[in-house]
């Protein structure tokens, strides 16, 4: 059986897909490109640090910066690729039966839950904002916000929430502007960024 909603996958889905991918491995090769840098020569001066309390230094040094034991960029390297992988593969036609979309989106659920968790430890305890991994929260917002409303109401995850999901994809913009400045903000009022700008 497959779960899509064909046409509209692939006019707005796939292309989403392969645009956020490519620019999540983007901002994940820079991270990992910093990363070498500095262990190469742990003074550094990265092209990402440009105050205090916005820098890529101090994130990439952190335990927070290897949570699994390796430099989480490589977790970016290896994971953006399924998007730019799904969306290809609906651009040249492809429908994938319902047990894909739940495994993609869980993936894609596990990223977020791990981006949320990042956003958190730099906000709350380094106290820095990095900009390559901000890239990477911006592109996984929208990605998870995406997909889980179009598996909604493509009834990947029950008739139940098919109503739900396809009234929320209206609201997808507005949804993922909200979030983008709940985070500004929370990073304001903890980190008063704007006076190290």
């Amino acid at each position: 059986m497959s779960s899509g909603t064909g046409r509209s996958d692939r006019r707005l889905l796939a292309p989403f897909l392969v645009v956020a991918g490519l620019l999540g491995l983007w901002a994940s090769f820079e991270l990992v490109l910093a990363k070498f840098a500095t262990l190469d020569d742990a003074d550094a001066v990265l092209g990402c640090d440009f105050s205090i309390v916005v820098q890529c230094g101090a994130n990439l040094a952190s335990d927070q910066g290897a949570a699994f034991g390796f430099p989480n960029p490589l977790l970016g390297l290896a994971g953006f690729v399924a998007p730019v992988a799904v969306g290809v593969a609906l651009l040249a036609g492809a429908r994938f039966a319902r047990w894909f979309w739940l495994l993609f989106q869980l993936g894609v659920t596990g990223g977020m839950a791990f981006v949320l968790w990042l956003i958190g430890q730099s906000i709350y305890v380094l106290g820095t904002l990095c900009p390559w991994c901000m890239v990477v929260w911006a592109v996984m917002i929208p990605l998870f916000l995406a997909l889980t409303l179009r598996n909604a109401a493509a009834g990947v995850f029950g008739d139940g929430l098919r109503r739900a999901g396809s009234y929320l994809l209206t609201w997808l913009v507005p949804l993922i502007l909200t979030c983008y400045l709940i985070i500004a903000l929370l990073a304001q009022l903890r980190l008063d960024v704007l006076r190290y700008l």
